[in-house]
């Protein structure tokens, strides 16, 4: 049968001009104007954009969960050949979780902190309907089973915080798919855990929604997740969609600026380059750390945190401290800067023996090395102006009186790329990229000549960090700064240091200069992190019950000469 022969396939779901804004204080503001996108069963769609462009907006109205201040202002969302925009809240609880599954972006908060998780997940098909309460205990543990937990009847009694993180956001799927919908929205399921995790976490809900025959609708602000999972993409703009069509075409030949600009800037989506130039080794590093372990005791038992680290790091130079969640990276570098003290091993810096310093010579040794967290959100004083944010290291230290603090911290926003304009701003007033710039721009005040980089650009939108790691890069080179970069996303290690070391369970099980860990990892584990480096695909994954060919098919899908999301 030839394409035009075929069948036009029924959506799933459309959102035809949609229109949603916010009430405010100071006046109305549109979140989505006109946005327009179309779902059929079985198929994976993305929704891509940066935070603020208005993806969890959409989600919100379709499910018709919209936060009291917004209000639809015109458009219509279909489900299933029903216009549920303006229905009623008893046929939209009918709807979600039965037909709508929704697997929420933190489980932190979405998960009930004082119930078992069993009795979570059990709670979906009772409510609809579908299980009797002693049916729906034990269908809850083949759910969380499925949703790829181990041991999910030990689970089942367990209560979230006695969870990871990526465990939590398996039981938010497990949840999600409970009643087999027909539907499943998933907003940024994994933008708060480690690659492995994620991968491991995507791959679930990808096998059991594609087991069900369930659309998806991805939303991210990974351009190279999105990539990966998604048979088409729909980018989103400041509440507008500016492009859509299929992955392969987009990420190949995309048309629009901004999209071209999304794919410029995400680290998993960049091509390699040739790398850092190799540098000659120092006979004295500015930082050496020898044989450093560090325990804790939790409860009865001790967990080894740290275990006979050893590193070296030049001047100038970076150094990438990779691994997931727990593998003792932000221990190392607390150790690194006497913000703890090791059990074993030694710290120098600058030939300086940093572990066996005290009081004054600590305190004056510790202005030549700052830290940057991951957090912008947290570590900035919501109180405070950035003015008194950046000059907090100078009044601390006694350095220079008020005019010159002033003019230092002039000198110091214009060198993060803010400008004097924002020192009577309070973080508020910020976004997350400027906030992070604000905190590049206090650990700078100083003049060090090391920089522990904790995470500093994992909270940000793929467009803001390529920025930061730009001005890092630029810093870098015009102080002479060395960098110890913590991160576990390996396609921001590429880009920005020249030698990694890999940690897990607090060792470092392989280092080396980046291009030639990248290109040929010897230890096993580090092959594993590599592998969970997003990738796109060529062409759309088979979707169960679709005739071959069908997802090739222009029937019922938009062309290329008029693309509609």
């Amino acid at each position: 049968m030839t394409a035009l022969m075929q069948p036009v396939r029924t959506a799933l779901l459309r959102v035809t001009d949609l229109r949603v804004r916010y009430r405010t204080g100071d006046g109305p503001v549109t979140a989505l104007d006109g946005v327009s996108l179309t779902l059929h069963p079985g198929e994976v769609v993305a929704l891509v954009g940066e935070s603020g462009s208005g993806k969890s907006t959409l989600a919100q109205a379709v499910i018709g969960l919209l936060p009291a201040s917004a209000e639809i202002d015109g458009g219509a969302v279909e489900f299933d050949g029903a216009q549920v925009d303006h229905t009623s809240e008893r046929a939209l609880r009918e709807l979600r979780g039965a037909r709508i599954g929704f697997v929420p972006q933190d489980p932190g908060l979405s998960l009930n902190p004082v119930r078992r998780i069993g009795g979570q997940v059990a709670e979906a098909l009772l409510v609809h309907g579908r299980a009797t309460r002693r049916d729906a205990a034990e269908r809850a543990v083949e759910l969380l089973g499925e949703a790829g937990l181990d041991r999910p009847a030990e689970r089942a009694k367990q209560y979230p915080h006695q969870l990871s993180g990526g465990q939590r956001q398996r039981v938010l799927i497990a949840t999600a798919l409970a009643c087999s919908p027909d539907l499943v929205i998933a907003d940024e399921p994994t933008s708060a855990l480690d690659a492995t995790v994620a991968r491991r976490v995507l791959d679930r809900l990808t096998e059991r929604t594609a087991a069900r025959g369930a659309a998806v609708l991805l939303i991210t602000h990974d351009l190279a997740t999105a990539a990966e999972r998604a048979d088409r993409l729909v980018v989103l703009r400041a509440g507008a969609v500016v492009e859509a069509g299929p992955a392969a075409r987009l990420l190949t030949a995309p048309e629009h600026p901004y999209t071209r600009e999304l794919l410029a800037s995400s680290p998993g989506l960049a091509a390699a380059g040739p790398g850092r130039a190799e540098r000659v080794r120092a006979e004295q590093p500015l930082l050496r750390i020898t044989g450093l372990r560090k325990r804790f005791r939790l409860g009865g038992a001790a967990l080894t945190a740290v275990d006979g680290v050893s590193l070296e790091l030049d001047r100038g130079e970076t150094l990438a401290l990779v691994g997931e969640s727990g593998s003792g990276k932000s221990t190392t570098a607390r150790l690194a800067l006497r913000l703890a003290d090791p059990d074993a091993g030694t710290v120098e810096f600058s030939g300086q023996p940093l572990t066996a310093l005290r009081g004054r010579k600590l305190r004056e040794l510790r202005r030549r090395f700052q830290i940057v967290y991951q957090n912008p959100y947290g570590s900035l004083d919501p109180r405070q102006r950035v003015a008194d944010i950046v000059a907090e290291p100078l009044r601390a230290y006694r350095t220079g009186d008020r005019a010159e603090r002033t003019a230092r911290v002039g000198e110091l926003l214009e060198q993060v790329g803010l400008g004097s304009g924002f020192a009577g701003r309070r973080p508020a007033e910020l976004s997350g990229g400027q906030r992070q710039r604000v905190a590049i721009a206090r650990a700078l005040a100083l003049h060090p000549e090391l920089l522990v980089l904790d995470e500093p650009v994992s909270a940000l939108d793929a467009s803001v960090q390529a920025q930061i790691l730009t001005l890092l890069g630029d810093l870098q080179r015009r102080l002479g700064l060395a960098y110890l970069f913590i991160s576990h996303d390996l396609a921001v290690v590429r880009r920005i240091s020249d030698r990694v070391a890999v940690m897990r369970h607090g060792r470092i099980v392989e280092t080396g200069r980046t291009a030639a860990v990248f290109a040929a990892p010897e230890h096993e584990y580090t092959r594993e992190l590599l592998a969970a480096v997003p990738r796109p695909r060529k062409e759309p994954a088979p979707r169960p019950g679709s005739s071959p060919g069908a997802e090739h098919s222009h029937a019922g899908l938009p062309g290329p000469e008029k693309e509609t999301p």
